[in-house]
């Protein structure tokens, strides 16, 4: 096995944890902090995270002997984000977590159940994407607005970045951000000292709580949207480079290390599609059979990064809230017009779409359950009139 590992793999792996960790973490410390965790606890949700799909990716990259790539569930952090705190604190969120990878385990044994969330209408599924995606991706406007000296680095080194290299936006917006906090923001006494102390992991154990609203309104969307748009697309970029895993177990693997992980704070781990994309190309070895090494280095560089997850925690806890959700507002763009694009391009279902959207985005709830619940099925009942109607 060793012997199949090369420099180029290496390389490839290196930078795909880089990417893959800056391009997101702002995202999921927003999205964790958005259900109630404290510092304290979104550090530990992040360690426990980056931990969980670095050893998920090892393991089974090792055991397939294709480049199998895990990572966290961005869109679901970013769904986090805006669904507001559960009612009963974060526990009841941990709850809703441990549900969620319950849910992902039963959909890789029991293929109707995973059938059942590929049935869902791509247009729908899109459109509840973007509609939870959409508030966040306003928050660099708003960080603008609020301090044009913090914001407008960040978005300028965002565009400059992206216009160098697609895969350089997030990273020198993070240049950016770093910048802003060390030159721009006055830092109370041993601030900076208080990050260093923080560089050990301190993983917190959280006792779950179970909730009935939080299965509906947190447990059930984490699962359709990390199912919709993180683990079928993974296995389409493994499919589309040669690959032919069988899906039943990937998903499998991703619940139970999503279970394991969740008492510790984290909300989802999954299939990754980007950063798959990255190992399971051409870039990562000319010989697709050694390419499962760069999932292999990538998941020991996820590993080793989040065990530094509470350093990283306390040093953007000094910079201004608005800035973290700038940073995870920019990471997104992308991920919003992607699935803007691909919800409203069908004419037939571009009216069930707009619903979808227009009823997720406005962060409504109704007897405790989130607005995303609610617009899919608003827009799932749109379309099915329109098809009677038809």
């Amino acid at each position: 096995m060793l012997r199949d590992l090369s420099v180029q793999s290496f390389v490839m792996g290196v930078l795909t944890a880089f990417v893959g960790f800056s391009s997101a973490f702002a995202v999921v410390l927003h999205g964790l902090k958005g259900v109630g965790a404290t510092d304290a606890e979104a550090a530990s949700g992040l360690m426990a995270l980056s931990v969980a799909m670095g050893l998920c990716g090892i393991v089974l990259s090792i055991r397939t002997r294709m480049p199998i790539s895990i990572a966290w569930s961005t869109p679901g952090a970013a769904f986090l984000a805006t669904a507001g705190p559960a009612e009963g604190g974060f526990p009841v969120a941990v709850g809703a977590f441990l549900a969620t990878g319950l849910l992902i385990v039963a959909a890789g044994l029991f293929k109707p159940l995973s059938r059942a969330v590929s049935a869902i209408p791509a247009p729908l599924a899109n459109a509840m994407l973007a509609g939870v995606l959409i508030g966040l991706c306003f928050a660099p406007v708003r960080a603008v607005a609020v301090s044009p000296w913090f914001g407008l680095p960040l978005v300028l080194a965002y565009f400059i970045g992206g216009a160098v290299n697609r895969l350089a936006a997030i990273p020198c917006a993070l240049l950016a951000f770093a910048g802003v906090i060390v030159f721009g923001v006055e830092m109370p006494e041993g601030a900076m000292a208080n990050v260093w102390h923080a560089v050990l992991p301190a993983p917190v154990l959280i006792a779950p709580q179970f909730t009935l609203p939080a299965m509906i309104s947190l447990a059930l969307p984490l699962f359709i949207i990390t199912m919709a748009s993180q683990n079928i697309p993974g296995m389409a970029v493994l499919r589309g480079n040669g690959y032919e895993p069988s899906a039943g177990p990937l998903f499998t693997a991703t619940g139970v290390f999503s279970f394991l992980s969740a008492p510790f704070g984290a909300h989802a781990v999954n299939l990754a599609a980007i950063t798959a994309a990255m190992c399971a190309g051409e870039d990562a070895h000319p010989d697709p059979r050694r390419r499962y090494w760069a999932a292999v280095i990538n998941g020991v560089g996820y590993v080793l990064i989040g065990l530094s997850a509470g350093a990283v925690t306390a040093f953007v806890a000094l910079s201004p809230s608005i800035l973290i959700e700038a940073i995870g507002g920019l990471a997104l763009i992308s991920a919003f017009s992607g699935s803007a694009m691909a919800a409203f391009r069908d004419v037939e279902t571009r009216e069930a779409a707009a619903v979808t959207f227009l009823v997720t985005a406005s962060g409504i709830s109704f007897g405790g359950v989130s607005g995303a619940f609610w617009g899919l099925l608003a827009g799932g009942t749109v379309m099915l009139v329109g098809r009677l109607r038809r």
